[in-house]
């Protein structure tokens, strides 16, 4: 009976913790719909807005944009992770909120993709400053653009990012490695397995600045790309075989400008 009760309760937190993120993906990815198609519409006003200087209201609104992308494109990844822990938190009954520290490990998740957001803000605005980026916020070098392709594509075959990777793949494996008691320890973990994704996925994500930072179907496209990776433990032939695609194309790219 216990047993059962407790079979009851963790298939109830499931579906809350499954549901809330289903809301807050959802909302995320309606909000980027709505700004890649408010920008589409005023491609002139952005290509003069990066003739002129911006003040802190604008990167603040790169930052919110940034971290919005951030929040559809990777949660969706770390769902897996993320009912993981609800699973093995609520076996070991030690706390009457179970809830909480769960909110706490996706916390921790979302800091550290808000910092990398963060970053990735301010070099838009450099590349803005630099008039780098077009209208339609795509880099205008093609060769800037085909080496960050080739950075991407080499990246994939690193041992540091299969090492990050690895620990992406296998929820229970992490959890039971970097397992910590309490609200803090959830924190923790949270910060830690966000490490982790930021190191297999920083440069990919990058991208955007080649390929259009309000693309939609490129964000769609490596949004899948990731979910396969990780829900797959022996996907390492994926990552390969799009690292050779990436430096191929970059190659091709950068190759294209000195004819």
């Amino acid at each position: 009976m216990k047993s059962l009760k407790i079979e009851s309760l963790l298939q109830r937190e499931q579906l809350l913790v499954f549901s809330g993120l289903a809301i807050v993906i959802l909302i995320s990815w309606a909000y980027m719909l709505h700004m890649g198609w408010r920008m589409s519409g005023i491609g002139m006003e952005m290509t003069l807005a990066c003739m002129m200087r911006w003040g802190p209201g604008d990167i603040a609104h790169l930052f919110i944009m940034w971290a919005t992308m951030m929040v559809a494109m990777m949660f969706s990844s770390a769902t897996p992770m993320i009912l993981m822990f609800t699973t093995v938190n609520q076996r070991q009954g030690e706390t009457q909120r179970p809830l909480m520290p769960t909110g706490l490990f996706v916390l921790g998740y979302f800091l550290v993709w808000t910092a990398y957001s963060a970053l990735a803000a301010m070099a838009q605005w450099g590349l803005h400053v630099a008039t780098l980026l077009s209208h339609n916020l795509v880099i205008t070098s093609p060769l800037l653009g085909g080496v960050l392709l080739v950075a991407a594509g080499v990246f994939q075959l690193t041992p540091f990012r299969d090492t990050c990777m690895s620990k992406c793949r296998s929820p229970l494996g992490f959890l039971m490695a970097e397992w910590r008691e309490g609200r803090l320890g959830a924190l923790i973990m949270g910060l830690k397995h966000g490490l982790n994704c930021v190191g297999c996925c920083w440069l990919l994500m990058l991208l955007s600045f080649a390929l259009g930072i309000m693309n939609i179907m490129w964000m769609a496209i490596v949004t899948v790309f990731m979910l396969v990776e990780k829900a797959y433990p022996r996907s390492q032939w994926v990552s390969r075989t799009t690292g050779l695609i990436l430096v191929a194309w970059g190659l091709w790219v950068a190759v294209g400008t000195m004819r």
